[in-house]
């Protein structure tokens, strides 16, 4: 089944790890999709505001505190996201987002967020296993 494209889509990530960053980006190359990327909450929270943001990848633990308010205004702005964490899942305001374990294996952030993007496709179970199946 050929993947749904992310063409057009902006997507945040939130993530205070350089190296994760870069197979973030490297991830998504080739899906249209456009990344904004951000290594603090509090520039996090204001690129939460710009419109056309079509969901996010929030890691859970940034240097200048957790993230769950962001998770909070996420929700209210009706902006899907997934959490992608080395933490086991969060409580509070992200308890009931998607959490995919770090490290994940590639393309398990890119059909995890095609399926939060696109909930009405059917993206089969295997796609979105967030194991780690890396050697």
């Amino acid at each position: 089944m050929k993947r749904p494209s992310l063409e057009g889509r902006s997507i945040l990530v939130v993530e205070d790890e350089p190296v994760i960053v870069m197979d973030i980006t490297e991830a998504f190359e080739g899906t249209g999709a456009a990344l904004t990327t951000t290594n603090t909450l509090h520039h996090a929270m204001i690129l939460a505001e710009h419109d056309g943001l079509s969901g996010a990848i929030l890691d859970h633990s940034l240097g200048d505190g957790n993230s769950s308010l962001l998770y909070a205004r996420l929700t209210e702005r009706g902006i899907p996201y997934l959490i992608y964490s080395g933490y086991p899942k969060v409580e509070g305001p992200g308890a009931q987002a998607l959490h995919v374990n770090k490290p994940a294996a590639p393309g398990v952030l890119v059909a995890a967020m095609e399926r939060l993007i696109y909930p009405e496709k059917d993206l089969g179970e295997d796609q979105l296993d967030t194991s780690d199946k890396r050697t």
